[in-house]
């Protein structure tokens, strides 16, 4: 495998535009950092791996949290499965690792953290891309020993599950009962509770909101060791602290969460050659609740895909007679038509074009296998879009910068993120989907991915390099990922992934205002400042 670093660490910070209000630092420049405590003078903005725990108390806190009967594996097979996340650019060692059990049992082991400050690293499915779930020393709590279903009530929608299952898993209990959730990632190997606590993007969320917005109750220790339920009208405040809280506040460890009837559903592809025409196309899709599911996928700027879908032939045929005829968009004969006009006329991209080819070849007839399609309807949508979703963009590295902005500022937002893409990789996807709003639970969105001037919608667009076997640096991916913050911050956007390399960027996205107010309550909620460290504080 090639190894590309088209510039040296010390040519970085040169290529990163100056940002409003924040002076060029030179290399090696000393001094107050404006942006975070521990981000980097010499290369702006970017975050390493943050310092290893240096272990002080860990034996007393071994033999604190064995005594309550709780299993700490600390032989180095256990820890090194848990060295990195999804994203494959940071790397860490826990002293030890816990499986969760119970809901008693995380609150001994956050007790005894406190007591002897270990810092405490929860995990779920490890799907972070920043270093969220990699523990740089300390305790690695493992979610995933707590995934049992534990209710189903199929007249009031609701399930109580524990929230160390992976989204698949749930899927699969609830459709035994003719059920199923309501919005989930589109990755399912992710946990309910991690989910929970960033967000979760779906492409029924321009209809449903996010995944955390179908929490409804969840049982949380605290970072004190304190077992509470709490919602909307039970514990308020903890509940809107820990629903896209990022892991400052708590350990969610049961949830309760709307559910509906199952159907299948029924998927349109209509075909674009420009962002701008099918975004545009998508707001309106969204604005006029014209689909119940709704997302562009691209293979690059050129090839844009709006994927349209109906649970019922009554939305669908609706879909049809009013707003079909008002897409730009073409079917696969006319849009190949178009490609053989554009390309004609730039034979110097062929290649190009030969790459777009292949990729339809091998990712459509994913999205069409017959073992979960039967009469045109999907029968199995979880399984066909997780499977998708790691054949075709999970790799040894995955590195996934995303903006979330409003409605009005998105096209401008994507095409320049797609400029970005365009300057640092020779192939890359785009991602984007609309996240209904709920006026009720704005509380829970002050320090998240939604963007605070965002109504009725906000969208987000994740911007994936293909890396197509290449192994690039990790400097040159940060160099990437800033590229893509920056415009972020100067548009007033937010984004969906917190953590690690991005950490630099926490107060220039919501100012010092609102970062200290979240400061002050975090060290009140955690007095030792031990769970899940470095994710945003």
């Amino acid at each position: 495998m090639k190894i590309i670093d088209r510039q040296p660490v010390s040519q970085v910070t040169a290529v990163m535009p100056a940002s409003p209000g924040f002076p060029v630092i030179e290399p090696g420049t000393l001094g107050a950092c404006p942006v975070a405590p521990d981000a980097l003078r010499g290369i702006k903005r970017q975050q390493t791996n943050p310092a290893r725990w240096n272990g002080q108390g860990w034996q007393e806190f071994a033999v604190a949290i064995r005594d309550c009967g709780i299993e700490l594996r600390e032989h180095v097979a256990a820890r090194g499965t848990f060295v990195t996340d999804a994203g494959g650019t940071a790397y860490g060692l826990p002293h030890g690792v816990v499986i969760a059990r119970s809901a008693a049992q995380v609150a001994d082991l956050l007790r005894a953290a406190q007591q002897h400050r270990v810092p405490v690293t929860v995990r779920g499915g490890g799907l972070t891309t920043e270093g969220e779930s990699v523990a740089f020393g300390g305790v690695l709590l493992d979610m995933t020993g707590m995934s049992r279903v534990l209710h189903v009530d199929t007249d009031a929608l609701t399930v109580r599950t524990e929230a160390g299952i992976f989204w698949h898993s749930l899927a699969e209990e609830l459709r035994r009962q003719g059920m199923d959730y309501l919005s989930a990632p589109l990755n399912l190997t992710s946990s309910v509770g991690g989910t929970l606590g960033v967000g979760g993007i779906d492409v029924n969320s321009p209809r449903l909101g996010c995944s955390a917005d179908q929490a409804l109750a969840l049982q949380v220790v605290t970072p004190t060791g304190e077992i509470m339920e709490c919602s909307d009208t039970q514990n308020a405040e903890l509940f809107r602290r820990v629903i896209l809280g990022y892991g400052q506040f708590g350990v969610i460890t049961e949830a309760t969460l709307g559910i509906r009837r199952y159907t299948p559903l029924r998927m349109h592809y209509f075909y674009y050659d420009t962002l701008r025409t099918a975004i545009e196309d998508l707001q309106m899709l969204d604005r006029n609740d014209a689909s119940d599911y709704s997302g562009i996928l691209t293979i690059m700027d050129c090839a844009v895909n709006l994927l349209v879908a109906f649970d019922t032939p009554e939305r669908e045929a609706a879909f049809k007679a009013n707003w079909q005829p008002q897409l730009r968009g073409h079917g696969e004969s006319g849009f190949a038509l178009c490609m053989l006009k554009r390309y004609a006329l730039r034979p110097w991209k062929l290649s190009e074009a030969w790459y777009l080819l292949q990729r339809k070849r091998e990712l459509f007839p994913e999205l069409q296998r017959p073992e979960y399609m039967r009469d045109g309807l999907m029968f199995e949508r979880s399984v066909v879009f997780s499977r998708a979703v790691w054949k075709f963009w999970g790799s040894r590295q995955m590195v996934i910068p995303d903006l979330a902005t409003s409605a009005e500022k998105f096209v401008a937002a994507v095409e320049r993120g797609n400029a970005v893409c365009r300057k640092y990789f020779p192939h890359y996807t785009l991602y984007m989907v609309g996240i209904k709003l709920r006026p009720e639970h704005r509380p829970h969105y002050e320090m998240s991915c939604i963007p605070p001037d965002a109504e009725g919608w906000a969208y987000g667009c994740e911007f994936e390099p293909m890396l197509d076997g290449r192994v690039y640096s990790r400097d040159y991916f940060q160099s990437f990922k800033n590229a893509i913050y920056d415009i972020g911050v100067g548009m007033g956007a937010s984004y969906y992934r917190f953590g690690g390399m991005m950490k630099g960027y926490i107060r220039r996205v919501f100012g010092d205002e609102v970062v200290d107010r979240h400061l002050a309550m975090k060290r009140k909620a955690d007095p030792a400042m031990i769970l899940n460290r470095d994710v945003i504080f």
